[in-house]
């Protein structure tokens, strides 16, 4: 067989085409030899690990984004219905606010209106008691004046002194109970 391997220029030793298969054999030997194939075995093996281990630090950190995103959805919806409901509340106390307001605002109206009304009584009971106080001295001196024009001596004294006590009673009553009703003292005695 070496001679037909050897055999003339023809051979199959001398074609270029058998020494690159026989190098390829002799290459693919020194690497089975020297442990090649389980090195890079082994390389692939911890490469494969690695990216699996990176896949699964991948999965894990979109998972742990994904309920973070959730979180913070869930956190935006919160505090999104918290500010509705602050802005509710505050509408709320705004138009409470603006409803008492307007009640205080009714009262103290209310509240000077009477009080006018109080002051202007008070006034024209004043005004009435002194126009009849005014009208009273004016009777009694026109009274006196007509008695005595008519009436002669000690007859006219204790007649005039009579009436005008009894005038005096009268008006006085009237005018204290005027007076009275409107919480004024009267201007005569």
């Amino acid at each position: 067989m070496m001679v037909m391997l050897a055999g003339g220029s023809e051979g199959l030793l001398s074609t270029p085409d058998f020494w690159v298969a026989v190098a390829f054999l002799i290459f693919i030997g020194a690497l089975i030899y020297f442990g090649v194939p389980g090195m890079i075995g082994k390389a692939l093996e911890d490469r494969a690990d690695a990216i699996r281990k990176e896949l699964d630090e991948a999965r894990r950190l979109r998972e742990e984004a994904q309920n973070l995103l959730a979180d913070y959805q869930r956190k935006a919806r919160e505090a999104e219905e918290e500010a509705k409901v602050i802005v509710d509340q505050a509408k709320r106390e705004a138009e409470a606010v603006a409803a008492e307001t307007r009640k205080a605002l009714e009262e103290s109206v209310a509240r000077r209106a009477k009080q006018a009304e109080e002051k202007i009584a008070r006034a024209e009971a004043q005004a009435l008691g002194e126009v009849r106080g005014a009208a009273v001295e004016t009777a009694m001196a026109a009274a006196e004046k007509i008695i005595q024009d008519r009436v002669s001596g000690g007859q006219s004294d204790q007649l005039i002194d009579q009436s005008i006590q009894d005038l005096r009673g009268k008006l006085n009553y009237r005018t204290s109970y005027v007076s009275w009703r409107a919480g004024i003292k009267p201007a005569c005695d």
